[in-house]
């Protein structure tokens, strides 16, 4: 019987494990802690490993794995820049993702976040904690009124996009890759112009030495001072001390953001208030800022697909097939 160690396991997707446990025979261990120096030994005598997590894997981590005879690390989540591909391609490990396990719930949650930005629902929270029931000043627009930038339209990009142009609102992207099925929802454009038309920024890209810090000073003057910047994607992508200086000088409306670059110090669990940085707490304090821990993701049919698409990879791998969602380097 084959034997899967998974790491940073939630309660929500333990049915699921136990289902598809039963289903394909295999012996599966869930674990909460995520994979570290201190865990990874917890892998020794296991075949195969499935992870989730953000913080990236320390270097001696590779080695160890491979010293155990395990071939692969499965991530099961989209991201996986906590890798590193060339480490893990010098020990042997085939690494895959779950790519797309419910585009809708990221799109979602952005457009959710979005709709409190735009209909001011911050401010209004802000007056009332004082017992301040006016709404004078705090006129907003409807959506179809506002045209939307998707920075990034594969799976998650391309469902924000369908979501959007159902309301009636413009959609404007920039992709690499132009994918005709989409056509009827967006136009595809330059970054240039995503930034100096959208009313809404939303960021549904990778984190990758290309995309790394593309949302900079230089990015949010050229955005509307009415824009606002919707970040469900990876923090890394938006340099946060310049995003703050553009709140700060009303340079961008307002932002919603489900990740932030440093989130790997406090997110995913009860933290302590010395663990908390200087820049979450000057986010969190503005009316305009919405931030939740990245949990975008966070829906029962997500949890379904991430659970088992991953655990098809690990399987498939350990029967020496190729896996469907294989990450090239």
């Amino acid at each position: 019987m084959k034997k899967i160690i998974m790491y940073a396991v939630l309660d929500e997707e333990q049915p699921f494990i136990d289902a598809w446990a039963r289903e394909h025979d295999v012996e599966i261990k869930s674990v909460a802690e995520r994979l570290t120096p201190e865990t990874v030994g917890l892998a020794k005598g296991f075949d195969g490993i499935n992870v989730q997590q953000t913080i990236p894997l320390d270097p001696s981590i590779y080695p160890t794995l491979k010293s155990f005879g395990i071939k692969q690390i499965t991530a099961r989540m989209v991201g996986f820049d906590f890798i590193d591909l060339k480490l893990a391609r010098e020990n042997g490990l085939t690494v895959t993702n779950v790519p797309a396990y419910s585009p809708r719930a990221i799109a979602e949650m952005g457009l959710t976040q979005a709709l409190r930005l735009v209909r001011k629902l911050g401010y209004y929270d802000a007056r009332m904690d004082q017992l301040d029931f006016r709404w004078s000043g705090l006129e907003s627009t409807e959506i179809y009124n506002l045209t939307v930038g998707v920075i990034g339209a594969g799976h998650i990009g391309g469902a924000t996009a369908q979501l959007y142009a159902a309301l009636g609102a413009k959609v404007l992207a920039v992709d690499p890759v132009h994918h005709a099925e989409l056509e009827p929802y967006l136009t595809y454009t330059d970054l240039a112009t995503v930034l100096k038309e959208s009313d809404i920024v939303t960021l549904h890209t990778p984190l990758n030495a290309e995309t790394a810090n593309m949302i900079d000073a230089a990015a949010l003057k050229q955005m509307k001072k009415t824009a606002y910047l919707i970040n469900m994607a990876r923090g890394g992508l938006v340099v946060t001390a310049d995003l703050i200086a553009a709140l700060q000088n009303h340079e961008i409306a307002g932002a919603a953001l489900d990740t932030l670059a440093n989130e790997g110090q406090f997110f995913e669990k009860q933290a302590q208030p010395e663990e908390i940085p200087a820049d979450y707490k000057t986010l969190r304090a503005m009316p305009n800022v919405l931030i939740s821990p990245h949990s975008a993701f966070y829906t029962d049919t997500a949890m379904r697909n991430i659970v088992t698409m991953g655990l098809d990879d690990v399987l498939l791998i350990l029967n020496g097939k190729r896996p469907n969602y294989p990450v090239v380097e």
